[in-house]
């Protein structure tokens, strides 16, 4: 079987990939991301293509120095025209908080596999995050409950936890949420028979 690296540290993609009982290493790609996001947007590229671009920037740079199939992933979360990057403290935390209450925002979770250097599939999907009105005095709880570890997520939430008391309504799938869309990553293994049909 092609051995599958996983080009992030993050322990959540991670955990997606070993339930659906994909056996990976983890090799990070340590990249500059915001150089490469101001670059996109500097450019003009969509929130939705940001994330697929980080995503590729993240498998081809593992990719050209490691055998195997690479898959890169990244998020970004869109706040009407901006995108919002991880808060530094829970200051930041509680502003960002305040600012999503009662509003719509975006998760675009890019996901792109490459090998031999070369970029072979790449994926981007949506999930639409409707949070409900949130008290000053619920935001404080909120925080004080999740401490700061609500700050290694761009929206301040962990879905999985205590985050899902944020919404009201959410369209898309959970793993897009949780920031790698298994679905569409599962199809294109099958399809390169890297797991069974």
């Amino acid at each position: 079987m092609t051995q599958l690296i996983l080009a992030s540290a993050s322990a959540s993609r991670s955990a997606l990939l070993t339930g659906a009982g994909l056996s990976h290493t983890k090799i990070p790609a340590h990249l500059d991301e915001d150089a490469i996001k101001d670059e996109c947007l500097a450019r003009g590229h969509s929130p939705k293509s940001v994330a697929l671009k980080l995503a590729e920037a993240k498998a081809l740079h593992v990719s050209g120095r490691n055998a195997g199939l690479v898959l890169g992933g990244d998020q970004v979360l869109q706040l009407e025209n901006d995108l919002i990057s991880k808060s530094h403290d829970l200051d930041e935390a509680r502003a960002l908080l305040r600012r999503m209450s009662g509003k719509v925002h975006y998760l675009h979770a890019g996901m792109a596999l490459a090998e031999n250097g070369q970029i072979v599939w790449s994926n981007v999907e949506t999930a639409e995050m409707t949070v409900r009105p949130l008290t000053d005095e619920f935001i404080d709880t909120y925080l004080a409950q999740t401490g700061d570890k609500i700050l290694s997520s761009v929206g301040c939430y962990q879905l999985e936890s205590e985050g899902v008391h944020l919404f009201e309504a959410i369209r898309g799938d959970y793993f897009t949420v949780l920031g790698l869309p298994l679905l569409p990553l599962l199809a294109q293994l099958r399809n390169l028979k890297v797991i069974a049909a």
